[in-house]
């Protein structure tokens, strides 16, 4: 399974979790609202950061296989000027 996923789902996990110890608590609802509110926030924080990380990663292994393909663009390239050299010398 994707590492992204298993974090993606322990965040819900969490979030659900602790939307539901909030309402179950004894509280008032105003202060019911603002600790709502409140997870809600840092949960949405937590995910931005999360596709952030991805979006990075996804950044970097795009360069790399770039790089990769680059590089055997170009050993294919010189492979076919020594073939066509050799072929222009018989």
């Amino acid at each position: 399974m994707n590492s992204g996923k298993v974090v993606l789902g322990v965040l819900a996990g969490v979030a659900v979790g602790a939307i539901l110890g909030i309402l179950l608590a004894p509280d008032k609802g105003s202060e019911t609202r603002r600790k709502i509110s409140q997870k809600g926030s840092d949960t949405v924080d937590d995910l931005k950061e999360k596709m952030e990380d991805v979006l990075k990663s996804f950044t970097e292994k795009f360069k790399s296989v770039k790089e990769q393909a680059n590089h055997v663009f170009e050993s294919g390239k010189a492979k076919a000027e020594e073939i066509k050299d050799a072929a222009s010398m018989k």
